[in-house]
Order: structure tokens, then C-alpha cells, then sequence
């Protein structure tokens, strides 16, 4: 086995830990109840996760340019593992809250901001499809996860469920983040063309790509992205058993949706490796806000059905391509820590996202105002990307 795929095969493994945050939308009612919680105040609950999430991502990038991705990665198993194993001790608000940070900061670790950099350091010719390939870990986990709490919970308790997953993940994780996971060594060459068609162009560093445009496209287009998208994995499994759809059949879409990004992460990456980055992201964000239109007739099967395809789809080929679209615009040797601080854009995103969902179903009766919000935004995202481009550092300067 060459040295490269040992790196993305644990690269692949450390996305798997992801698939935990989709353990609490089959959970959400059974968390509720026990506490006797709206889903407001659930989602508030949740928050620090995300809060966590968005101030961990630029630290993780940093921390991994400095000392190295496989210790990172490390480090944010361990903590899965301490946070989610504690969940069981839970018994006030505050103390699911200050889990959350913990967990967060633990996903921040694992996610597409390390072992993207990673990734693209290995891989220059094929970056897309490496990038899918690792990628799709996540997709793995994500499937895997929500029908395994469902049936934890329902065998023992969600205290039992979301306890186990995050033992159990972070000791498959730990040995490929420690023995598989490397960066690559010090003086070798990688290109930062982000795909074959694109022209390869000098790096920005961090302080040089704040100052452009595209910088603040990008960070736009993930903060509506994150609005939309963490709230459907919170909220789908409560809407669609609101509709009068089973708790498992509900748990099984919701997977069925992040099984679909295993195919989409690699068509995306294949796709991004032949033609231009902006095009294709473009094309991403598109079916990103056709999926947030068709939820909108969740209650009709056809569209039910069109909705998780699109959705699954799209939402699993942001993650190849928001990576890219970093590289196309600011280069590769700086991408960890770029990335990192866009990310912060899961913070008002993420967040409010939630909130917003959770308080107008409380107001309401129903989704429905949300729904309209999501779709909205994610067009005006997707507008803004016909001012993307290629920053250079003397238009910086």
C-alpha cells in the first residue's frame, strides 16, 4: 500500500468521527421529553456545540499547521470520547451545554478543515476525487449513526445511545490517527490549482486573502449554507414524524439523505477535477437551493423523496468543494488556516439556524416560515457566486 493511501484511508477514518453530530436528530424527541423541553429550548441547548464548532475550526487549522494534523486529530478523538462519553451524567441544561463545547471542539479536530489540508498536500493531480474520497468518511459515520441511536435508544435509553457512539468512535479513530495520518514532509512541491482546468496562481496567506472579495463571498456562502443545513439535521426527523411519518422511517431518511453523500462526494470530486471550480460550485449551490424549495412539499412522497436525493447530494458535495473553491481562490499553502477562519461562519449560521427553526415551529405550529427563510437565502448565496474569482496578491496589496 503506497504511503499516500495510508494517509487518506486515515484521513477517511478521522471523517467517520463526524457522523456523531447526526446522533441527536433521531434523539431530539427522546432528549426533549425527559427534560420536558421544547424544541426551542433543545436547539439553544445544542447551541455551544456549534458556537464551539465555529471558534475550534480556525484554531484546529492553526494548531495543525504548527504542530502537525495527526495530533490534532488525536486530541479531538480523546475529547469525543470524554464528551459524548459524559452525556449519560447529564442532569441540568448547563451541563449538556458545557458538553456541547467539548464536542464541538472535538468535531472542529476531526473535520474538513485538517484533513482537507491534509489531503490536498498529498494529491495535487486528482485533488477532487481525494478529497471525495476522504470525505465521504463523514457520510459513512452519518449513515451509520442515527439508525444506531434510534435503536440504542430504543433498547435502552438516548443516555445510553449517545454515550456508547462516542466511546465507540473514538476508539476506532485513535490508531489511524495516530499511525496512519501524516503531513507531508517539509520541501515537497503541491500545486494550487484546485482543479485541472484551473490556472495554478501564487498563495495568499491569511491577513492577504481577508482583503479580497472572494474571501468574503465564500464566507457569505457558508454562513447561509450552515443556517440551512444544521438546521434540517436537527429538525427533519421532528418534522417528517410530524407529518405522520414513523420515528424509524423518519431516522432511516435522515440517513438514507447522508448515505447519498458517499456517491456525491466522489462524483463532485471527479467532476471538480475536469472542469472549472467556480462552475461546478455554482452548479453545487444550485441543487442546494432546489432541495430547500422541495422540502418545502416534504409532506408529498414524490417531493419527499426528490428532497433527500437533492439534499443528500448537494450538501455532501459542498464539502469537496468549498475546500476547492479555497484552493482556487487563495492557493493550497495556506488552506488550513483560510479555511479554518471561514468556518467561523458556522457560528451565526449554525446557530441561529436552529433557533430560528425551533422558535418558529414553537410560534407557529409548523415549519413553515423557516422553510421559506432557507430557501431565500440559499438563493441569494448562490447569486453572489458570479463574483468569485482567483485572487492574486498584488490585486491584495
Amino acid at each position: 500500500m503506497s504511503r499516500t493511501l495510508t494517509v487518506l484511508i486515515g484521513c477517511f477514518v478521522c471523517q467517520m468521527g463526524i457522523g456523531t453530530g447526526y446522533a441527536f436528530s433521531p434523539l431530539l424527541k427522546h432528549i426533549a421529553a425527559d427534560f420536558e423541553w421544547s424544541r426551542a429550548a433543545f436547539s439553544v441547548a445544542a447551541s455551544p456545540l456549534l458556537i464551539a464548532m465555529a471558534l475550534g475550526a480556525p484554531l484546529a487549522g492553526t494548531l495543525a499547521e504548527r504542530f502537525g494534523s495527526r495530533w490534532v486529530l488525536t486530541g479531538s478523538a480523546l475529547l469525543l470520547a470524554a464528551s459524548l462519553g459524559s452525556v449519560g451524567l447529564v442532569a441540568e441544561l448547563w451541563h449538556l451545554m458545557l458538553l456541547m463545547v467539548g464536542f464541538g471542539l472535538a468535531l472542529s479536530g476531526l473535520g474538513d478543515v485538517v484533513t482537507g489540508a491534509v489531503a490536498s498536500r498529498w494529491v495535487s493531480r486528482r485533488r477532487g476525487m481525494a478529497l471525495g474520497l476522504v470525505f465521504i468518511g463523514s457520510n459513512v459515520g452519518g449513515a451509520l449513526v442515527p439508525i444506531a441511536a434510534e435503536a440504542m435508544a430504543s433498547h435502552e435509553d438516548w443516555r445510553f445511545a449517545i454515550t456508547w457512539l462516542g466511546i465507540g468512535t473514538a476508539a476506532l479513530i485513535l490508531p489511524f490517527a495516530l499511525f496512519a495520518v501524516r503531513d507531508r514532509p517539509t520541501g515537497e512541491s503541491t500545486s494550487p490549482a484546485g482543479s485541472s482546468s484551473d490556472t495554478p496562481h501564487p498563495s495568499l496567506n491569511l491577513p492577504a486573502a481577508i482583503r479580497t472579495r472572494s474571501f468574503w463571498i465564500l464566507a457569505f456562502l457558508l454562513t447561509t449554507f450552515y443556517f440551512y443545513y444544521i438546521a434540517v439535521n436537527v429538525h427533519l426527523v421532528a418534522l417528517l414524524t410530524d407529518l405522520g411519518i414513523s420515528d424509524a422511517r423518519a431516522a432511516a431518511s435522515l440517513g438514507f439523505a447522508v448515505a447519498l453523500g458517499i456517491v456525491a462526494k466522489l462524483a463532485s470530486g471527479a467532476v471538480a477535477d475536469r472542469f472549472d471550480t467556480r462552475g461546478v460550485l455554482m452548479a453545487n449551490f444550485a441543487l442546494v437551493a432546489l432541495a430547500s424549495g422541495l422540502l418545502m412539499g416534504a409532506g408529498r412522497p414524490v417531493l419527499l423523496a426528490t428532497f433527500l436525493v437533492a439534499h443528500g447530494f448537494a450538501t455532501a458535495a459542498q464539502n469537496v468543494m468549498l475546500p476547492l473553491a479555497v484552493v482556487y481562490a487563495f492557493g493550497v499553502e495556506h488552506m488550513a488556516r483560510i479555511y479554518g477562519t471561514l468556518m467561523v461562519a458556522l457560528l451565526p449560521g449554525g446557530v441561529l439556524g436552529p433557533i430560528f427553526a425551533g422558535w418558529a415551529f414553537d410560534r407557529l405550529g409548523d415549519y413553515r416560515l423557516a422553510l421559506a427563510l432557507f430557501l431565500g437565502l440559499n438563493l441569494t448565496a448562490l447569486a453572489s457566486l458570479g463574483w468569485l474569482r482567483q485572487e492574486t496578491a498584488a490585486e491584495t496589496s
